[in-house]
């Protein structure tokens, strides 16, 4: 009996086996084909033997993986370029596919009239992998790569970078050059890119760099879009997207009066940006029928500038009111000087750094603390470290708004291991700048071009750093946000605006 029920297990087992290897090899359309497929990987890094990528129809088709031999060809993607260059294709699909996301879930078009113009054109990133149908786009970029200011320029370079994978313009090509931050190699680079067909140039980033490549390019009669903050240098062929003064002055004093503070002085240095944000300031007094400011020229030495803020917050007339004071209420007798009625609620302060933490501080010393009286600034206050510094604290200042630019610094950061300098933020804007007016032009008029009645669009453009436009003098300007200092942190507490409508 045993016997048999060994052997009834033995014919079961063989019967399963059977009916097994018949369902593997059966053609039935559940089930899985028999011939092998090799996975579809992508290369560990860019090389010119990466076959190209078609659609269904034969044509090929963008993508970041491309060889740019085969169709970016923008020169920095070689095998040659260093491993911090390269890997930034690894990550590219993944960046395209978060911002097609975002994309869909907030469609929009061009700007009208009412309306600016946003980064990335919304109408035309779904078509990203159709993009090599649009022509083909030089663009120099001009940057300190080398030298004392490297990492300055590496940052704007790959900022720029990424801007064009956002962008998804294949057939734009970047064409860096560096500067090494002297005017002669600036003049070099730029003639450089101009012979291999540059048909704008994003920067330089200096002031005596961009001296120099000024003429160069307007004798070819080129467009030049300089990162520089020397207002004196926009005009003609030349437009400056640098952080000015202009509007800061004009955003931060509006709201300190929107806010009641309507008597201000001025503490500046004795420079040329000094002298900016006084004219600033007296020329929207002017126009708003506000006072002219009391205005004290801040020199860094430590003597001079204690006897000048001793002076300034007429520390001694409040000392003097208030030892009358005392004695007209031990004798019963009244006085005529308050010292609490300052000459100024608040002070404007175009102070960087060092400076202006030793002039907040020297106001403190002469009992006009953060508390008393209110400390405003230009963008020079964009800067962390100020944040932390008791003086300062509860004081505002008029810059693009941090919490625009989160998200670049954000996948910036996931895709360079670093946080990115402040001013990669403009290589961004420019370069995303450079791919929509290559666009529109050519789906308006039948080809790319970088003239100025599309760089000084009236609707203005939204970037990473807020809205801005040029002017028709060169000008930058921005819309920003009132920013304050809080116990250590930055924070918004009046967003900048989203289109230029009211200043129209």
């Amino acid at each position: 009996m045993l016997e048999m029920q060994v052997m009834m297990k033995k014919i079961l087992i063989i019967v399963c086996l059977f009916i097994v290897a018949g369902c593997t090899s059966s053609q039935k359309q559940w089930e899985v084909e028999s011939t092998p497929k090799t996975a579809e990987q992508a290369p560990s890094r860019l090389t010119r033997s990466v076959p190209p990528v078609v659609n269904a129809q034969g044509q090929p088709v963008y993508t970041p993986y491309q060889s740019p031999g085969q169709d970016a060809g923008i020169s920095h993607y070689d095998e040659s370029a260093p491993p911090d260059t390269r890997k930034s294709a690894a990550y590219a699909d993944q960046l395209a596919q978060r911002r097609l996301a975002q994309q869909q879930a907030s469609p929009s078009t061009f700007g009208n009239i009412q309306e600016t113009h946003q980064f990335p054109v919304q109408e035309s990133q779904p078509q990203l992998y159709d993009s090599p149908a649009l022509p083909p786009v030089k663009v120099a970029l001009l940057l300190p790569l080398s030298g004392e200011h490297a990492d300055l320029g590496q940052a704007m370079l790959q900022a720029a970078q990424l801007a064009l994978f956002d962008m998804g313009y294949s057939a734009f090509e970047l064409i860096p050059r560096d500067t090494k931050a002297t005017s002669q190699n600036a003049a070099q680079a730029a003639q450089s890119a101009i012979d291999d067909g540059a048909q704008l140039i994003l920067g330089p980033v200096f002031a005596g760099s961009v001296a120099a490549v000024k003429p160069i390019a307007a004798r070819y009669n080129i467009n030049m879009v300089a990162f520089s903050t020397d207002w004196s240098l926009a005009g003609g062929n030349s437009f400056i997207m640098g952080f000015l003064p202009f509007t800061q002055v004009e955003r931060v004093t509006t709201y300190a009066a929107s806010q009641g503070l309507n008597k201000i002085a001025i503490l500046a240095p004795n420079s040329d940006y000094g002298n900016a944000v006084v004219a600033a300031y007296n020329s929207l007094a002017y126009r708003a029928g506000m006072g002219t400011a009391e205005v004290a020229r801040y020199i860094g030495e430590d003597s001079e500038a204690s006897v000048t803020i001793r002076n300034f917050t007429r520390y001694d007339e409040r000392v003097q009111a208030q030892e009358e004071r005392k004695l007209s209420a031990a004798t019963g007798a009244a006085h005529t000087v308050s010292p609490e009625d300052l000459p100024f609620q608040a002070v404007l302060m175009p102070l960087g750094g060092d400076q202006a933490r030793s002039a907040a501080n020297l106001l403190s010393y002469y009992d006009l603390g953060p508390h008393e009286v209110k400390r405003l600034g230009t963008g020079l206050w964009d800067d962390r470290g100020l944040a932390t510094e008791p003086a300062l604290d509860g004081a505002w200042f008029a810059a693009p708004s941090p919490e625009l630019r989160r998200d670049f610094e954000t996948r910036y950061r996931d895709l360079y291991g670093n946080r990115p300098e402040r001013l990669a933020t403009l290589a961004y804007d420019a370069t995303a700048l450079a791919a929509v007016l290559a666009k529109k032009s050519y789906y308006e008029q039948g080809r790319p071009s970088f003239d100025r009645t599309a760089l000084t669009n009236q609707n203005g453009f939204a970037g990473i750093d807020g809205i801005f436009r040029f002017r028709q003098d060169g000008l930058i300007e921005r819309g920003l946000a009132i920013l304050e200092f809080d116990h250590g942190t930055i924070k918004v507490i009046d967003p900048p605006p989203s289109t230029f409508q009211h200043v129209n």
